[in-house]
């Protein structure tokens, strides 16, 4: 039986924990004309939370009761929301449920990949090959050995790479351009069709959040590529500026990515492989570097793009998912006499690195801007109009001399591979808390290198070119490093345009 004390006027008498309905709430509610049991808990939201009013709904309905002059069965109960009575999580997440909990994704071409024995990795939920072990002298090899065989095989011969789960956004509408170039750094007015374009994409904070390369396929019809993880989070980004900021602007986003399976085939002899199947002009003066085509590939219509995610000559073969089966396989039956060699998201990793090419949210974290990376060469500084970030980047925090810039680390030693995330230091012996100038983001082995090699974030990097610093381990060592350029392998970029 509830206490007799007045409530209006007395010290806060909580019935509701959750809420913080007071007992001087039911009763005002009930001043006010509401004797509904349910109209009273929508006035103070007695029994909204999630304990579904257990824990003090009987308690509001005795004071509505003695409000009211009735009996507490006269007031009734309120309605009880599953789940009243605790349900464990093990009985809704279980075992039998477990792909239902989080869903996996698979490319039109996985099938292929469990059958040659590729080992997987989630990637934004996709499964996407990690790398495909081979028996040698009857053993499997291991991670190391497979991605060191992937990558030599892509750098003097041919390799092929199922990048179907990028992102991809189907961009249409008469202003199109125009809004590309307010949600990127760069310019996009005069790209041609046939032309791709590579493209920053940053937070209003000028920090980078994600990167990729759009294709113009007409004059207000543009396909935009999005990293496999940022792909919903770009779709939503862009919604969100064009339907709050921007509602004026006549353009409209398609996520096509389950559309179009992307098979990359890479490598010195990509051109001799794709021309046997394909009925595209494939002359390097025809189809140029950051060129797309619209063509056939094994008598399956196809869009094909030459862009490179390696350093190396490479195509990227977009064909609809249902047909994408039938170019994989009959690329390989062309492909055995090159020794066209699948590799993985590792050796994909790898290779990338090497030409010091960053991966948005491991080569960045949400403190870099395009300018820390030293990508000065994208960023419209003369645009007629602000982009998404601008302003940031003109914030005497932004522009810092001391700021963590991207560069290349060498290990001293060709055999250590450095630990990713593992900061770095101008002196070994300093006592902790030692200072540290940055992080290693990107650490690998490199066969083509024949030494290890990384990718880092340091105070001031670029201004230290052929210092030797160091990267101190739980362990007590310290590797010395010295700064390098984040590209070790082809500079001048030749390979990709030959």
């Amino acid at each position: 039986m509830p206490h007799e004390k007045p409530t209006l006027r007395a010290p806060k008498q909580f019935v509701d924990m959750q809420n913080d309905v007071t007992a001087a709430a039911i009763e005002l509610a009930t001043r006010e004309g509401f004797e509904s049991i349910e109209h009273v808990k929508r006035y103070t939201a007695m029994g909204f939370g999630t304990d579904q009013g257990k824990l003090g709904n009987i308690n509001g309905m005795a004071i509505a009761a003695r409000c009211l002059g009735k009996s507490i069965p006269e007031v009734g109960t309120t309605v009880f929301r599953p789940n009243y009575t605790p349900v464990t999580f093990g009985a809704i997440v279980g075992r039998h449920c477990r792909e239902l909990f989080d869903p996996e994704r698979y490319t039109a071409l996985h099938q292929w990949h469990v059958e040659n024995g590729a080992e997987f990795e989630d990637v934004g939920q996709w499964k996407r090959p990690w790398y495909f072990p081979r028996k040698v002298n009857g053993k499997l090899e291991t991670m190391d050995e497979a991605v060191a065989r992937e990558s030599l095989a892509v750098r003097t011969g041919v390799g092929i790479l199922d990048a179907s789960t990028l992102g991809k956004i189907d961009i249409q509408g008469p202003d199109a351009r125009e809004f590309l170039g307010r949600v990127y750094t760069n310019k996009w007015a005069k790209l041609a069709p046939g032309r791709v374009r590579y493209g920053l994409m940053c937070k209003d904070d000028g920090m980078l959040m994600d990167d990729g390369t759009t294709s113009c396929l007409g004059e207000n019809h543009f396909l935009m590529t999005t990293t496999t993880g940022g792909a919903a989070g770009v779709m939503e980004w862009l919604e969100l500026w064009h339907q709050t900021e921007w509602p004026e602007l006549q353009v409209y986003f398609t996520s096509v990515t389950d559309h179009w399976a992307t098979m990359t085939v890479t490598g010195p002899d990509a051109r001799k492989l794709l021309s046997e199947i394909t009925d595209i002009d494939l002359d390097k003066e025809q189809f140029k570097f950051m060129d797309w085509r619209n063509g056939k590939v094994a008598d399956v219509p196809a869009r094909v793009f030459r862009i490179s995610f390696t350093g190396e000559l490479a195509y990227e073969i977009n064909v609809q998912a249902n047909y994408a089966m039938h170019v994989w396989k009959t690329l390989f039956e062309h492909g055995k006499k090159y020794d066209l060699t699948p590799y993985g998201t590792e050796t994909m990793h790898v290779l990338r690195a090497e030409k010091g090419l960053i991966i948005a949210g491991q080569d960045t974290d949400g403190s870099v801007t395009p300018e820390d990376l030293g990508m000065f060469w994208a960023i419209g500084y003369d645009k007629p109009f602000s982009w998404i970030g601008k302003r940031a980047l003109t914030r005497p925090d932004t522009a810092r001399k001391d700021r963590k810039q991207f560069v290349g680390l060498k290990p001293v030693d060709p055999k250590v591979v450095l630990e990713e995330g593992a900061h770095i230091v101008v002196d070994k012996d300093q006592p902790i808390p030692m200072d540290m100038l940055g992080h290693v983001t990107s650490s690998y082995y490199s066969p083509n290198l024949e030494s290890g090699f990384a990718l880092a974030v340091i105070k001031g990097g670029r201004d230290r070119m052929g210092e030797k610093l160091y990267v101190p381990m739980p362990d007590g060592q310290a590797h010395e490093v010295e700064v390098v350029s984040p590209v070790f392998i082809d500079p001048k970029g030749e390979r990709q345009h030959v």
